[in-house]
């Protein structure tokens, strides 16, 4: 891939937006390299994704404008589909995602971070949503996801009027879970990620299914839905190594199954 590359350390693979020249803006290459990638990584079985973009001046800007300005109405509405398809990978993900935002969060790039399930931003991180400047609107998901993570009327504000807030105004809005020092977003993601790691990987993926579902149904059938992942778990070799371990007062030794 061009734009996109993956690193694995352990059970953690790191997925880098390297476009550094257009502050790795998004055009469609882009975004269909950044499904690619997070397609591949289903089959590879890591037990965290973090996200992140080359360099400290920019996680994502954005859309590419000057590659936007010249489409049509259907080369806009196949674009917009690219960008849910590779943002529900991310979204619906089996494991953990977090993005590891440094500098310009904005447009595209704030869809992407809000895609993911943890945001760790660095003090410089800027975010914002400003397509209405541009006489457009977000198109990967940002209408729709940011009022589910911070709710209507705060992220109607940000949309309806492009302003840019930064990483200590995004986490008081719960858009960013913690701020950390410039330049230290990745290697605080890397930390939380061996966190994640370290315990049983079935189990959280089925966490995650469940904090999922909540999101999609009302109380009662998710609390039917968590009830049958709750069950489920106790068929697997982790539950019975982990419960285990407990008792025997020993550390676990998960195997994934």
């Amino acid at each position: 891939m061009d734009f996109v590359r993956v690193d694995r350390e352990n059970d953690i693979a790191i997925l880098t937006i390297d476009r550094q020249n257009k502050l790795n803006a998004l055009d469609q290459t882009v975004v269909e390299e950044i499904g690619q990638a997070l397609l591949e990584l289903e089959s590879e079985g890591p037990r965290a994704i973090i996200v992140t973009g080359a360099g400290d001046r920019s996680f994502i800007a954005g859309a590419d404008i000057s590659a936007m300005s010249s489409m049509g109405p259907l080369e806009a509405k196949r674009f917009s589909e690219i960008g849910h398809a590779a943002m529900a990978l991310l979204d619906r993900s089996p494991v953990p995602t977090i993005a590891a935002v440094n500098g310009f969060a904005l447009g595209g790039g704030c869809e992407v971070a809000i895609a993911c399930d943890i945001r760790i931003a660095a003090q410089n991180a800027l975010f914002g949503f400003p397509e209405v400047g541009l006489g457009i609107l977000p198109g990967m998901g940002g209408t729709q996801r940011l009022p589910r993570l911070i709710g209507p009327a705060l992220a109607k504000e940000l949309i309806f009027t492009g302003r840019r807030i930064d990483a200590e105004e995004a986490r008081g809005m719960g858009l960013v879970n913690r701020v950390v020092g410039q330049g230290e977003a990745l290697s605080a993601a890397k930390e939380l990620a061996a966190e994640i790691s370290a315990n049983g990987p079935v189990a959280v993926r089925h966490a995650k299914a469940a904090a999922n579902r909540a999101q999609d149904v009302d109380l009662i059938s998710g609390l039917e839905y968590e009830a049958d992942q709750f069950a489920l778990l106790f068929a697997s070799e982790d539950a019975k190594e982990g419960m285990g371990a407990f008792v025997e007062k020993r550390k676990p030794g998960f195997v994934g199954r």
